[in-house]
């Protein structure tokens, strides 16, 4: 392996539409939403793991999961570890990871991955990361990957590219926001446009340029604790800088700044397991057409459903089409796959009813 592939594994978020399953306290990414054997971190860090020597894995993460991600990753030592004092967005974290990789390796080169996407053909991801890694250590650049529309999806950012550009690596035109379906449709029409994944690769020092170019407060902000990056005064410096940051994400603080961005269309199969409605496009299904997660299901006149409850209990559903059924404990969801985008607002009325503990 290339000691100087790094890679940070976003592994912060809280996962709110996947409520009830996902909670603040235990997040999607740290179940086995496929019912695979494996949760959704543990195959991110392995798909990573293919290519990136182990010890130069970071996992990035607020502090409250600290003991879970060392449980699920026990190859993981605790100064991988980059823990949040504070939620500001993607930018802080992915500067803050940048300097402590800087500072161990000033050639390094690195990916930023979140931690709850589900990728199949690991090696077709390991092969299209390896050639941005490659034009990354040569060229002054900023990558993503981009993912082929199958439809037109409203509930992502699209990249749009130069169309004119026949090479495989494409320079990028412009990132543009989540979309209304009728611009979503457009996009697909124009050709030159993909899904952005979220999914990021740079050398530490293009990053950490830009950052200083386009960010100079937050490059100041966060460089000048450097000497104290990988060090027993880090968390010191971190707990009291932090939460300082700016709130903002890396897609406003930089990529729509430079000039100097390209994308390469992923080769590989990709979702970005955000919705149960995702998740039930990516499961098998039974005769009847639905979705089954751990349980047992007689189904009469019912399809299309995204069931999943505790490990082999009974579910029998009559007349039910197209809707998610999610049994946990003290939380029963019954809720229409076509509104799946408000289960966050539902989210919040059942904290306000009936108190926090149930989110």
């Amino acid at each position: 392996m290339n000691k100087n592939y790094y890679a940070v594994l976003m592994a912060g978020g809280v996962g709110s539409r996947f409520w009830p399953i996902s909670t603040g306290e235990y997040p999607k990414q740290f179940h086995d939403m496929l019912g695979t054997g494996k949760t959704l971190i543990q195959k991110t860090f392995e798909r990573l793991n293919k290519f990136v020597p182990t010890e130069n894995i970071l996992i990035l993460t607020n502090e409250r999961y600290n003991d879970l991600v060392l449980e699920q990753l026990p190859k993981v030592k605790q100064e991988q570890v980059v823990l949040e004092p504070a939620m500001r967005n993607t930018a802080p974290c992915i500067l803050y990871a940048a300097l402590k990789i800087k500072k161990m390796n000033p050639d390094g080169v690195m990916i930023v991955a979140p931690s709850d996407h589900w990728i199949e053909d690991e090696q077709a991801f390991a092969e299209d990361v390896t050639a941005c890694f490659q034009k990354c250590e040569k060229e002054n650049v900023l990558f993503t990957l981009g993912i082929k529309p199958t439809f037109p999806n409203t509930g992502f950012g699209y990249i749009e590219y130069n169309k004119s550009d026949d090479n495989q690596i494409k320079k990028v035109n412009q990132f543009r926001e989540k979309p209304d379906y009728e611009t979503a449709k457009d996009f697909l029409a124009q050709g030159n446009f993909l899904w952005n994944g979220g999914i990021f690769m740079w050398s530490v020092k293009t990053i950490v340029g830009a950052f200083e170019a386009y960010q100079p407060q937050q490059y100041q902000l966060f460089e000048s604790g450097f000497a104290y990056y990988n060090t027993d005064k880090e968390r010191g410096f971190i707990a009291e800088n932090y939460p300082k940051a700016e709130n903002i994400s890396i897609d406003y603080a930089i990529l729509e700044h430079s000039s100097s961005i390209y994308v390469l269309a992923a080769t590989f199969d990709w979702n970005d397991l955000g919705t149960w409605g995702s998740l039930f496009d990516k499961l098998d299904k039974d005769s009847d057409g639905n979705a089954v997660v751990n349980a047992k299901v007689l189904a009469e006149d019912a399809s299309g459903n995204m069931i999943r409850a505790a490990k082999d209990k009974i579910v029998v559903v009559d007349g039910l089409k197209d809707y998610i059924i999610v049994d946990k404990e003290e939380v029963l969801l019954i809720y229409p796959k076509s509104k799946e985008q408000d289960i966050k607002k539902v989210l919040t009325k059942v904290k306000d009813k009936f108190g926090s503990e149930h989110a």
